[in-house]
């Protein structure tokens, strides 16, 4: 088969073909949405002859932490989850950007809702490019479903079932002209895209979302906060954000490790500033790129080389 057609994946502690992974019908997870997932990136960096891994241990630290919320203890420390998924990119001779999607679930094969301690973990790689268009900027649309609320199914658990949130979320916005959904949570404040984190600037200030908003906790989020303090000397405020608010903020833009930083220019039918991407969601963009592909040293505590047999790039 052509390469990456049928890649290697880390399944039921082995290194197998994709097609050759297998899980009953009757699998709890499927039926139930009980699974914990991740999302990690990895960039190819030619000028480095390297592919970094991006905060590989903060996202298998938060994996391993989510997925205790459905009492699945992963015994596996960050580092070693890292390296499985190093050996992943070793057997796979990635050279392009690419994709991580770690994924613990439930696996008893039976029916009812009740559930046990027996699970499994998956470790998948595969190339993967822009996500979201957002070079012009986004059109965002504020749709009517509302953010899962922390005592139903905690958002900051990236759990497989609250997941039907995003995705009637984003079909709606898709189906009504928009590139991406914006939730409100039911008091009524902005809280995130349907796979993404929020920001809007105003009067020179960042703000964004708290986790108590009932936020995914991204670390492109956090991310871009501390690019946005340490680079650009921003003062960064958590605090919630009326819907008005987004309407007449100077600038838009979501993070997330799928959308990196994707500038919003419009919402529903209301221009942000100028209508084109603002200098400081430019700007962050930019400086996300140049710490994921190893060209600011003062971060290379944040990646991690796949070009050395372990470890973070020194």
């Amino acid at each position: 088969m052509p390469k990456h057609d049928d890649p290697i994946i880390y399944f039921n502690g082995r290194y197998v073909p994709v097609s050759e992974a297998k899980v009953s019908i009757l699998t709890h997870a499927l039926h139930y949405g009980t699974g914990v997932f991740e999302g990690i990136r990895g960039y190819a960096a030619k000028e480095h002859n390297d592919l970094f891994l991006f905060r590989p241990d903060d996202h298998y630290h938060r994996w391993k932490q989510n997925c205790s919320l459905l009492r699945m203890g992963l015994t596996q420390t960050p580092a070693e989850l890292t390296a499985i998924t190093l050996e992943l990119i070793r057997r796979n001779e990635f050279d392009s950007d690419i994709y991580v999607r770690p994924l613990c679930y439930k696996s008893s094969p039976r029916i009812g809702v009740h559930a046990d301690d027996q699970f499994a973990i998956a470790i998948i790689a595969l190339p993967f490019g822009v996500y979201l268009e957002s070079s012009e900027g986004v059109h965002a649309g504020v749709v009517s479903w509302r953010r899962v609320e922390d005592n139903a199914i905690p958002a900051r658990g990236k759990i497989c079932g609250a997941y039907v949130n995003s995705v009637l979320a984003s079909d709606d916005a898709r189906r009504a002209g928009f590139d991406e959904a914006v939730f409100l949570n039911e008091a009524g404040h902005v809280v995130e895209g349907s796979s993404s984190n929020i920001f809007i600037v105003r009067n020179h200030k960042l703000l964004t979302p708290p986790p108590s908003d009932n936020i995914l906790e991204g670390i492109t989020r956090e991310t871009v906060m501390e690019l946005a303090r340490n680079e650009l000397g921003l003062t960064v405020e958590e605090r919630s954000i009326d819907r008005s608010e987004l309407y007449i903020a100077d600038e838009a833009f979501f993070t997330g490790t799928a959308v990196e930083v994707a500038p919003i220019v419009k919402v529903d039918f209301h221009v942000l500033g100028d209508g084109h991407v603002g200098e400081i969601s430019r700007s962050l963009r930019r400086l996300f790129y140049q710490v994921a592909r190893g060209d600011m040293p003062r971060y290379y505590h944040w990646l991690t080389s796949s070009a050395q047999p372990v470890g973070v790039r020194k």
